[in-house]
């Protein structure tokens, strides 16, 4: 079933730890077919190294296991809500990369201080909300994604805009197109936010000033606005 989703998401499964995003098992990437409305994910706790594509869990978007021998990723609930609410997203990866994870931990949002950060997300990367106790207590990973959803929407951000958030006392969540799109969109949220971190130590009075928005428009819009110019055709 979807054998070829299976493999791309496998793949980016198991590019996250060479990618230096994870360590031990702290990570986890799904993708969706659309047009039929299915979606695999990691199985719970599995070494990247040791995945193949017939261990990933295929679900439907009621939540239902449609294929697979192994539990999902303990994540699951909060993929679904993500592209249950959100049709553009193709792809979730989520990490607990250090340096993204530095800054959720910190209740900090990254801001966009260079072109860098503005090739890739259009504007600071927020910080999602802490979730109740009862939350927590009725249902964790459902309500995180719940509490990523009134994020963005609270914002008036586009995921594919905007394809990160910091979950308070958490760690990062990435979206894209697709499975591997996520996943890179995962590697540069790691990158600014290392760099976030330089800029703020070398320059403590910058505080959350950031790029001028002309900059900011140019460098996301020239690789994703409907003029953009950059790469190949």
């Amino acid at each position: 079933m979807l054998e070829e989703l299976k493999t791309q998401v496998c793949e980016a499964n198991r590019a996250l730890e060479p990618s230096g995003l994870v360590k031990l098992t702290w990570g986890n990437v799904s993708g969706i077919d659309r047009s039929s409305g299915l979606w695999c994910i990691k199985p719970s706790g599995v070494d990247y190294g040791a995945l193949t594509p017939d261990d990933m869990v295929m679900l439907d978007l009621s939540g239902k296991v449609v294929e697979g021998r192994l539990n999902p990723s303990s994540d699951t609930k909060t993929h679904l809500v993500l592209y249950r609410e959100f049709p553009e997203i193709g792809g979730i990866t989520h990490t607990h990369s250090p340096y993204a994870t530095m800054f959720a931990q910190a209740g900090h949002d990254i801001p966009c201080f260079g072109t860098t950060h503005a090739d890739h997300f259009y504007g600071t990367v927020p910080i999602v909300r802490a979730l109740t106790p009862e939350e927590v207590a009725k249902d964790y990973e459902h309500f995180t994604g719940v509490a990523i959803v009134e994020r963005l929407r609270e914002l008036k951000l586009k995921p594919l805009e905007m394809p990160a958030v910091l979950q308070l006392h958490h760690a990062p969540f990435t979206f894209g197109k697709s499975a591997m799109d996520s996943l890179k969109n995962s590697i540069a949220l790691e990158m600014c936010a290392q760099m976030a971190l330089g800029t703020l130590t070398l320059n403590p009075d910058l505080h959350c000033e950031s790029i001028p928005k002309h900059l900011l428009d140019k460098h996301h819009l020239r690789k994703h606005g409907p003029d953009a110019y950059y790469g190949q055709k």
